[in-house]
């Protein structure tokens, strides 16, 4: 798969492809049906799939402080991109400049002249350009004009609820993880570079990664949670905490990860990556470090048989 970092990096001679276009922020599983959609019809015609994607997310220039939490990295969503099957991901940068740009000048310039689009397809209330001007009744004029074709999916829903970025946010929010690792088709991750914290895990028997987490990450209610510590691509098992430590007196807000049976791991500055799979408790305050052990004790036990029985991808 090749990964352009705006419209500069499209190589000249790119052929006619299907396009699909959208923020794609957690690539879950609605987003994963548009993409499939766009893939099986490019592979019907012949052509490669390319998405389109937006970085950083259109909010955060248009209502600056009003963005919504990011629901994985760039890095991982253009990662979980590729994995759908797409040939391309163009991620445009989203500058004052993107903002201002009419709809029907996007079209021109993105679809038509760079991407050579013969086919579009995106969620039925995908809006681009400038204040939203476009959408799907837009992209289907121009595209007998310019000799593309446009369509837009329904959006996926499950039982009771649509299944979007807002909603899985909200699960994320209140530490059901469960639930947003179902909507989105994966644990839900946050990536952050492993600090020097108190060390305090180390003397109770539990040396844990303190992760400073990406600013601007959807970060799970306080708790205690089980799931993985992803290292150098390696997933280890894990019980994660995230609070105030309010045992001993509280203070900043850290996720920490104790990867299972593992006292020999020096990551002190490595990048790493925390996938949650299920939420084991609140946070507590305990009247003694025995007590806290003992606890701890109990939640590594269950974080054991969480991830022993939990596909992690």
């Amino acid at each position: 798969m090749q990964w352009w970092r705006g419209l500069g990096d499209v190589p000249g001679d790119w052929p006619d492809s299907v396009v699909t276009m959208g923020v794609f922020d957690g690539v879950h599983r609605g987003h994963r049906a548009l993409v499939s959609l766009a893939v099986d019809r490019a592979r019907v015609g012949h052509l490669p799939a390319v998405v389109v994607t937006f970085d950083p997310h259109p909010v955060a220039m248009l209502q600056p402080g009003s963005e919504p939490a990011r629901l994985g990295s760039l890095e991982h969503r253009v990662q979980l991109l590729g994995e759908s099957g797409v040939d391309a991901v163009c991620v445009l940068p989203f500058t004052a400049e993107r903002a201002a740009q009419s709809a029907e000048d996007f079209v021109l310039e993105v679809l038509v002249d760079t991407l050579h689009a013969a086919v579009v397809m995106v969620g039925e209330g995908f809006r681009f350009g400038h204040r939203a001007g476009g959408d799907v009744a837009l992209l289907a004029v121009m595209g007998r004009d310019y000799g593309f074709s446009a369509s837009g999916a329904p959006l996926l829903a499950a039982a009771d609820h649509p299944v979007s970025s807002t909603w899985i946010r909200e699960r994320i929010a209140a530490g059901d993880v469960a639930a947003a690792a179902d909507a989105l088709a994966r644990p839900h991750r946050v990536e952050g570079t492993v600090v020097r914290g108190d060390r305090r895990g180390r003397e109770l028997g539990y040396p844990t990664a303190n992760v400073a987490v990406d600013p601007g990450s959807a970060v799970p209610a306080d708790g205690v949670y089980a799931g993985w510590l992803v290292v150098a691509g390696e997933s280890l098992p894990a019980a994660i905490s995230l609070g105030t430590n309010p045992t001993f007196g509280g203070g900043q807000r850290r996720v920490e990860a104790y990867a299972l049976d593992r006292d020999d791991l020096d990551l002190y500055d490595a990048r790493v990556a925390v996938d949650f799979a299920a939420r084991l408790r609140d946070t507590e305050h305990f009247d003694s470090v025995d007590a806290l052990i003992a606890q701890m004790a109990e939640d590594v036990a269950q974080a054991r048989v969480v991830t022993a029985n939990s596909a992690h991808p």
